[in-house]
């Protein structure tokens, strides 16, 4: 009786030290969003204030003519995506759903690189969201990368957006790796709970004086 009180104690004792650490990811991953939410509108507000109006308002280059400022109005998806369809209003609640789905899931078990990501992810996605409700239905994107001498231009973006992005392929990259870091089982082998069984079926018998008797 003893020793299943110890075993049920420490149990509970491990269970709270695993909450108490999910909780303190949780934090963690909240702030990741405040971060996001607020460097994003900060940004966003910024060049509202300087590079109006949109459309043909004032380039400001970052790096050469590779990487510029510029200020647009996307009523559309991240990176314009779905632009005035009505497509969008079902694909943001589809991921606002997954999102919400997949955290919850891991809300006691999951690492902290798992939350922080989804921290990343969630932040962008409340960003743009808080564009759309100011704006009514509009987002403030000013992120463009071109390459001029090929003719290539990648479609205007945000913060809020980019957080999104990196969070994303952050998640993939998690996910793979842990798959890679589980071990293989090779082709043929045969282990498991019987396997200790098996060999102890099939070592000879022995007699009473320790000594292998012989068959013949």
């Amino acid at each position: 009786m003893y020793n299943i009180h110890i075993q049920r104690s420490r149990k509970e004792e491990h269970r709270i030290v695993t909450a108490r650490r999910a909780r303190i990811y949780d934090a963690l991953a909240l702030l990741v969003a405040i971060l996001v939410i607020a460097f994003d509108q900060w940004t966003k507000a910024q060049v509202v204030e300087n590079l109006g109006p949109p459309e043909i308002g004032p380039t400001i280059p970052l790096i050469g003519d590779y990487l510029v400022l510029h200020y647009i109005r996307n009523s559309g998806a991240a990176f314009g995506l779905f632009a005035n369809n009505i497509a969008l209003v079902g694909l943001i609640g589809v991921a606002i759903a997954v999102v919400s789905y997949l955290y919850l899931r891991m809300l006691n078990s999951g690492t902290l690189s798992y939350k922080l990501v989804f921290g990343m992810i969630i932040g962008g996605a409340l960003g743009n969201l808080i564009d759309r409700v100011r704006h009514s239905g509009y987002v403030v994107d000013f992120i463009f990368f071109r390459i001029p001498q090929i003719g290539f231009r990648f479609a205007l973006f945000n913060v809020a957006d980019a957080s999104i992005s990196v969070g994303v392929f952050l998640l993939l990259v998690i996910i793979l790796l842990g798959g890679l870091r589980r071990p293989a089982v090779a082709p043929g082998s045969e282990e498991g709970p019987g396997s200790s069984t098996t060999d102890a079926q099939a070592a000879p018998p022995a007699n009473n004086s320790g000594t292998i008797r012989s068959t013949e």
